[in-house]
C-alpha cells in the first residue's frame, strides 16, 4: 500500500500552568527528549527544528516566556506560538522573549490584565478549563 501522507513526525508535550497566587509558571509535564550529541557540540540532535506552542490565552506572558525559554534551551530553531486571546503586554512579552526565533499568532488582543493577572474583559480562566491544569 502506497501512502500519500508525509512521514509522521513525533509530537512532544510541554505542560505549564500559572500558579494562582504568585502568577508564576509551574512546569507539570515535559517529555522533550534529550539525546547527547555524538561530537563535541552542544546541539541536541533530538530537538525539533520548529516547535508549535499552543496556549489559549497569553495574559501576563510569563508562562509563554518560560515555555519559549525551555524550547530554546532544548534546541529548537523557531517557535510559532498560537493563541486565541492575549493582552497587549503579554503578547509583547512572549514575542520579545526571543525576537529572532518566535512568531506569535493570536485571534484577538485585549488591552490589559487586572491585578490577578486576568485579561480584561477576557474569557475567564479558559486555560484551566481546557487543560484541567489547576495545580492540584
Amino acid at each position: 500500500m502506497n501512502s500519500l501522507l508525509p512521514t509522521s513526525k513525533p509530537i512532544y508535550h510541554l505542560g505549564l500552568f500559572r500558579e494562582r497566587l504568585t502568577l508564576q509558571p509551574v512546569e507539570y509535564y515535559n517529555n522533550l527528549p534529550f539525546q547527547p550529541p555524538s561530537d563535541n557540540t552542544t546541539i541536541n540532535p533530538a530537538a525539533a527544528s520548529t516547535a508549535i506552542l499552543l496556549d489559549p490565552v497569553i495574559a501576563t506572558g510569563a508562562t509563554a516566556e518560560a515555555a519559549i525559554h525551555l524550547l530554546r534551551e532544548w534546541g529548537v530553531k523557531r517557535v510559532v506560538m498560537l493563541s486565541v486571546l492575549g493582552s497587549e503586554a503579554g503578547v509583547r512579552r512572549a514575542a520579545e522573549t526571543w525576537p529572532e526565533g518566535v512568531e506569535v499568532w493570536t485571534g484577538a488582543v485585549d488591552e490589559r490584565c487586572d491585578q490577578r493577572g486576568m485579561i480584561v474583559p477576557g474569557l475567564g480562566d479558559i486555560g484551566d478549563r481546557l487543560f484541567v491544569a489547576m495545580g492540584k
